[in-house]
């Protein structure tokens, strides 16, 4: 980080300032919307069980490598569909009766879930282009 000189904040904005004069911004505003963390088995409910628009439901655990492998890929993907869809993260160790309930046996594993029923789902780490194709799909289905 010996690289950083400043960070410049905005209402919205996050620029980065290097020594090369290179400004990088970051959004913050809008794509944060999407991606959420259950709670609690009543937020999942509320969040998840009772949409009617698509929510892709992400459960991993803090210790299990893929999982963290796969965090940045599907939040990017998520992030490029402007609100189509949602992400709840789940996780597995904190709410094993969701996992449980959804038949998880092994992590990391994403359910499509649009009003209250698995439409979709997804084991394993997987490449940006897959999840990208998947996530596209599942936002194109109608039901």
């Amino acid at each position: 980080m010996n690289s950083l000189r400043r960070l410049v904040t905005g209402a919205s904005r996050l620029s980065v300032v290097s020594r090369s004069n290179n400004i990088r911004t970051i959004s913050t505003s809008s794509g944060l919307l999407d991606i959420f963390k259950i709670q609690s088995p009543q937020e999942f409910d509320e969040k998840v069980k009772n949409s009617k628009d698509p929510i892709i439901v992400d459960f991993f655990a803090t210790w299990c490598g893929p999982c963290k492998m796969l965090t940045p890929r599907i939040e990017s993907v998520i992030g490029e569909q402007g609100g189509k869809v949602k992400l709840a993260k789940v996780d597995i160790d904190e709410h094993s009766d969701l996992a449980l309930d959804y038949e998880v046996a092994s992590v990391p594993v994403l359910l499509a879930i649009r009003n209250g029923k698995v439409e979709q789902r997804l084991i394993g780490l997987q490449d940006t282009d897959k999840l990208r194709n998947w996530v596209e799909n599942v936002v194109g289905e109608k039901k």
